[in-house]
């Protein structure tokens, strides 16, 4: 058993560290550089795959926080994962008196620490903002919080670290 969960630890770092290792060519580390200049927002924003998500962000008055110090892990899904979620929930969500249900799905998108893809080698759960745990597995080769797939891990930003994620987590 022990053996198992060493394996299955070290298939999960190797997964997370394949899934960001397009990102150090020489044009992408200096990219990763000036994201790192830039907080968990500032750097959702200028990636161009997280309007919703910045949109989301301001609806639920979380942007002042999370341009705060953190450090924060967000796990960041991209436009196309909210485009997934039924049709009508997102404008519903958006409404200023659906603001704390909103609220509740983005804190659960984010850890209170930065963890990078090495650092959740071996966890089975993270502890979201929002209280409540995320499941984090690593199977067949792919990394998965609770039913998302992290298709871009260490996305660098100065308050912390993006991993990003094709499915919006569901509390």
């Amino acid at each position: 058993m022990r053996n198992v969960k060493w394996m299955t630890a070290v298939l999960f770092a190797t997964t997370l560290a394949l899934a960001a290792w397009p990102a150090r060519s020489p044009a992408a580390a200096k990219s990763a550089e000036k994201s790192a200049s830039k907080d968990i927002v500032d750097t959702a924003v200028s990636a161009g795959k997280f309007k919703t998500l910045a949109a989301a962000i301001q609806a639920a008055g979380l942007a002042d926080t999370l341009k705060g110090p953190g450090p924060f892990t967000v796990f960041a899904p991209t436009d196309e994962a909210f485009a997934k979620l039924p049709e009508g929930t997102l404008d519903e969500l958006l409404k200023p008196e659906n603001k704390g249900k909103l609220v509740e799905i983005l804190t659960y998108h984010v850890v209170p620490a930065k963890a990078k893809a090495a650092d959740v080698a071996g966890m089975p759960s993270a502890k979201t903002v929002n209280g409540k745990e995320l499941t984090l597995k690593a199977r067949d080769g792919k990394v998965t919080v609770n039913d998302a797939n992290v298709i871009k891990a260490d996305v660098e930003a100065s308050n912390g670290v993006i991993h990003v994620i094709d499915t919006v987590l569901l509390p």
